[in-house]
């Protein structure tokens, strides 16, 4: 088969793959199956394979090995893997804890791919380790129907196999997605996990258990135990292998509700739990900026996603209100600046704490004009109305139980904005917990809202059925948006149809998309 680029040239291998690496790009045909026959003498692939970050022509692609080894890739347009387009090899080393990562380049758009991954011993060329295979599909060129799903928080509850472990990842596969964003809390580096729990039924909650999820993550080990410890789980890896994933991160990927506000230790711990992030994350890495989070995903001329980091620029709150941030200022400068530039129909800004849920932690403060981390949001919607940007639309988690909020200036003190909804989903695998009060400063309506009820109690086992996720379908021909919240029983709970709308750039808008 002969895959074309955009300009309709021949697709060499040496255009189809590039490796973040140092490593060269290996071009073979096929790689040899493994010689020894001892399997302890080979490298392992320890927690599956997964992909991530997928646009129109690249995608990244992530496992891991237990030992100093090559990883060596081959691609392919077909599970069969009867003609391999081109291949890629990068090391995997102790000092990322023997993940590796690859970057797939000029990739055909709207094309479904596989990957076939292998270890190369280090110390023996000849000891492979036996082959796993994953697949994406990347973005369309052309209008075509796009669906995905997103949610958040997993882990906290730990993994009971005899209750199915974690499930809610085998209902979203069942949708088929084009990807899925986490919104955050892929783990819960401060929450040990036990070997039992009881609930509220009088059952036992029985999990597996490892050392590094023994105790509260404080070393780099043991935050890269914590990811480590979610791959245990059987529905996690199958999921990993067929959707490709865009990665937020929130607090519990360090420790609770923190702030970068300069303490030696915090700072120390957040930069620990960040490397083990991107160490374990599909995530690539955005020019000389290593730990960077926020970016945006084109998917396609109906889609692009602007992932947001709402963690690491912050700044803490006053009791008098004065300004605070949740974004900072080069990320609001580049969400501003990505935004105005978009021409992709629908708008997706994928945060990873909600807007109007009244929370210490996050934006909302209470009732009345806006205050603290209230007033960057506030600056921010003002500029999306004034300049003409059509169609945002908010996806967050965080808040372990699943809402559609519909944001009203007719209903909110600050009206400097046009109206937009806003839709949570979550825990994927942790506890449940009530619906919490939204505040009026947007005007915040909640037109539907699920978590535990009065009568159960907070942090509510996954067994109990309150897992949630959110379903968004984009159709091809018409651009209606339809969102649709649904459980780990594949329940649809709720769903809207959401029409596009025309835009109406200002002229201010207009000159800086021009360049001027």
């Amino acid at each position: 088969m002969v895959v074309t680029q955009r300009n309709g040239a021949a697709l060499t291998r040496r255009r189809f793959l590039t490796a973040v690496s140092s490593a060269a790009i290996t071009a073979v045909g096929g790689i040899a199956r493994p010689s020894l026959s001892r399997a302890a003498d080979r490298p392992v692939i320890t927690h599956g394979v997964q992909s991530g970050d997928v646009s129109l022509e690249s995608g990244i692609v992530w496992t891991r090995t237990d030992r100093p080894a090559r990883m060596l890739a081959e691609i392919a347009t077909s599970d069969s893997f009867k003609t391999i387009h081109g291949a890629v090899s990068v090391d995997a080393l102790p000092d990322t804890d023997f993940t590796a990562k690859a970057l797939l380049q000029g990739l055909p758009a709207g094309q479904d791919v596989f990957y076939r991954v292998r270890f190369q011993d280090h110390s023996f060329s000849g000891a492979l380790s036996e082959p796993q295979v994953g697949r994406f599909r990347t973005a369309p060129r052309d209008r075509r129907s796009i669906s995905f799903v997103w949610s958040g928080d997993t882990g906290a509850w730990g993994i009971d196999e005899a209750r199915g472990g974690m499930r809610t990842y085998a209902t979203m596969a069942k949708c088929r997605p084009d990807f899925f964003i986490h919104s955050g809390d892929h783990i819960y580096a401060d929450s040990p996990i036990p070997a039992e729990s009881t609930l509220p039924n009088g059952e036992i909650w029985r999990n597996l258990v490892t050392e590094e999820k023994s105790k509260v993550a404080e070393t780099l080990a043991e935050f890269r135990g914590n990811y480590k410890y979610n791959l245990l789980d059987r529905n996690l890896r199958a999921f990993n292998a067929e959707v490709p994933m865009l990665a937020q991160w929130d607090d519990h990927e360090v420790t609770n509700d923190w702030c970068p506000d300069g303490d030696p230790r915090m700072v120390q711990l957040a930069a620990r739990g960040g490397r083990a992030f991107h160490e374990f994350m599909p995530i690539r890495r955005i020019g000389a900026e290593a730990s960077r989070v926020y970016r945006k995903v084109a998917y396609g001329p109906l889609l692009d996603v602007f992932l947001l980091d709402m963690r690491s620029y912050r700044t803490a709150l006053d009791e008098q209100g004065a300004a605070a941030a949740i974004l900072g200022p080069a990320q609001m400068a580049w969400l501003k600046h990505e935004l105005m530039n978009s021409h992709a129909t629908w708008k997706i800004i994928a945060a990873d704490l909600p807007i109007g849920v009244v929370s210490g932690d996050a934006v909302a403060q209470g009732d009345g004009p806006a205050r603290g981390r209230e007033i960057e949001i506030a600056d921010l919607l003002t500029f999306i109305k004034r300049a003409g940007i059509r169609n945002t639309v908010w996806l967050t988690a965080d808040m372990h139980y699943t809402a559609a909020h519909y944001y009203d200036p007719n209903a909110a003190v600050f009206q400097d904005f046009e109206p937009f909804w806003e839709f949570i989903s979550g825990p994927l695998h942790a506890g449940t917990w009530p619906p919490q009060r939204l505040d009026n400063t947007f005007g915040p309506r909640a037109v539907f809202q699920k978590g535990c009820s009065g009568d159960q109690p907070d942090d509510l086992a996954p067994c109990f059925g309150l897992q949630f996720f959110g379903h968004v379908a984009i159709d091809g021909a018409t651009e209606v948006m339809t969102v649709t919240l649904k459980d780990v029983d594949d329940r649809d709970l709720w769903a809207t149809r959401i029409e596009p709308q025309t835009e109406k750039r200002s002229r201010e808008s207009r000159l800086v998309r021009g360049g001027i």
